[in-house]
């Protein structure tokens, strides 16, 4: 319980701070950019959650229904695209779309023209540009959990569609969209929350959305209270998308019966149906992944020494220590955790755990602010408590540390390793907790000689995730790391801010190669976990 209120901590403190004072700061955002932060961070989830459901969906049919060259190829690449972070998208589509980029460069070269007047293009640096670049990195969700339940969907159910003279079209519309209704509606608001998450392609584009407005008014303004605000405001479109998805279920339910051994009948696409089904799988993934690896490592081979210098060990040597120290704790708070449950599942218990993992549906620029406040306030009643007792002063010791930064990466992340870790050990039998305590064990030895070697596997992959996400992380980051200690993804996101793409190409493929892991792993456990 003490772990979760410390995990918990900065989102009461972002949501107690609507009732502070501002000092009429509140009310100059009201009146000047809180309704462009709103209208542009709703419009940009409606264009998203179109994107992420038609990509997403359609996707997961085709390799899960129907059968083309190359579908069992695609049922995994399809999943790639989730390691690129939309702000490496944005800033390579920015290095290739500008006007002295090669797609408008050869444009004038092969047609005549001399200049903008001559023609139009579309700017890469706008809301649809954004909406376009989230998409292509947040489908994996919808795609994942989409397919996941097509595999599911039990082999009478489509039969009978089939044997009533369904086609594909309406057996896909009638009886399969809806039965996976709900794993759908899942994908998409996380899709949904990692849009208002998102910091690095928005603040590239221009796109003035709440992140970005958190973000200035906190450095620009340094008006604290005003952006703890604005982060309630946030907090609050999360929360109200949360109900939305639990809403729109309501009291439906959606009841399966199939077999691991059942295998579903599959439509064989042939002539112009497979190319079209080979080109809707290739596209996503193409332009998600392949495109920007590819740049980026165009422009680390050819300037290897501008690229892959002192400074990019150094960054990467402390985006590795962040990543690695965050992860190691976090396994061991979800271990407590999940233990604590275990041996008293008591519904204390089951709140505090559920507290613990609410951080992951807040956004980074959030928990940066209400980590930020609560952290100032202990330095300065310590700072003061000390000089008035002793006549010492203590200054800042967790503001702009290390200690704060990770802390704010486990109030985030920290719902990641907990779920895979109550995965694995939901899966262990509690007789054989019983038969340790027989022969004389401790709870405590019984988690690290028994539960840990059988979570082996749940330990290593909530490792490995929270590890990527603290290398991809940027908007926490951005907020609280320590002076003079910049990380992969700030030093990609300043150079590219700068217009110098080539000097942040191999932060850049490091962390793309780094996402890309996890990302291979699940692939192998899912394509393994089900006999096809």
């Amino acid at each position: 319980m003490v772990i979760a209120l410390l995990i918990a901590t900065p989102t009461l403190v972002v949501l107690s701070s609507i009732f502070t004072d501002s000092g009429g700061v509140w009310s100059h955002l009201v009146d000047t950019v809180l309704l462009r932060y709103v209208l542009n961070s709703f419009w940009l989830m409606i264009g998203v959650g179109i994107g992420v459901l038609g990509i997403g969906v359609s996707t997961a049919w085709l390799v899960t229904l129907c059968r083309f060259p190359g579908a069992k190829l695609f049922e995994w690449a399809l999943l790639l695209p989730l390691a690129a972070p939309a702000y490496l998208l944005a800033y390579a589509y920015t290095d290739v779309f500008e006007y002295f980029g090669p797609v408008q460069t050869t444009l004038r070269l092969w047609f005549g023209w001399t200049s903008t007047n001559d023609y139009w293009f579309p700017n890469v640096r706008s809301l649809w540009g954004a909406i376009v670049m989230l998409s292509l990195v947040l489908y994996p969700y919808v795609y994942l959990l989409a397919r996941v339940a097509f595999l599911d969907q039990a082999l009478c159910t489509m039969e009978a569609s089939r044997s009533l003279g369904r086609g594909p079209w309406k057996s896909f519309f009638t009886v399969a969209l809806p039965l996976a209704r709900p794993a759908i509606a899942t994908g998409v608001s996380l899709a949904l929350m990692e849009t208002l998450n998102d910091f690095g392609a928005v603040q590239h584009f221009g796109v003035e959305t709440f992140t970005t407005g958190i973000y200035r008014t906190w450095f620009s303004m340094g008006e604290r209270i005003a952006a703890a605000q604005l982060a309630t405001c946030l907090l609050l479109f999360v929360f109200g998308l949360i109900v939305l998805e639990r809403w729109s279920r309501r009291q439906a339910r959606y009841y399966q019966t199939v077999g691991r051994n059942q295998t579903l009948s599959t439509y064989h696409l042939r002539g112009w149906r497979s190319l079209l089904a080979m080109t809707i799988c290739t596209v996503p993934v193409l332009l998600g992944l392949v495109i920007p690896v590819g740049l980026f490592t165009n422009m680390t081979l050819n300037n290897l020494e501008r690229t892959v210098n002192r400074n990019f060990w150094q960054l990467s040597q402390h985006s590795l220590i962040l990543a690695t120290l965050t992860a190691a704790i976090a396994i061991v708070i979800s271990m407590i955790m999940a233990y604590g449950v275990r041996l008293r599942p008591s519904w204390g218990m089951r709140l505090g755990t559920r507290l613990s993992a609410m951080g992951y549906a807040v956004p980074g620029s959030v928990i940066a602010v209400g980590t930020l406040i609560p952290v100032a306030r202990f330095d300065n009643w310590l700072d003061g408590h000390m000089r008035s007792l002793f006549d010492i002063s203590t200054g800042l010791l967790l503001s702009g540390t290390i200690a704060a930064l990770i802390f704010a990466y486990l109030v985030r992340f920290l719902a990641v390793s907990l779920g895979a870790v109550e995965s694995s050990l939901i899966k262990i039998k509690p007789t054989l907790d019983d038969a340790s305590r027989s022969l004389g064990q401790t709870p405590g030895r019984t988690l690290l000689k028994v539960h840990a070697p059988l979570m082996s596997g749940g330990l290593l992959t909530g490792i490995m995730l929270v590890f990527v996400d603290v290398m991809k992380e940027l908007p926490a980051t951005m907020v609280i790391r320590p002076f003079n200690f910049d990380t992969l993804a700030v030093h990609v996101h300043r150079y590219a801010a700068d217009e110098r793409l080539v000097e942040a190409s191999a932060p850049a493929l490091a962390i793309l190669l780094v996402g890309l892991l996890p990302v291979i792993a699940l692939s192998v456990q899912i394509t393994r976990s089900r006999a096809r």
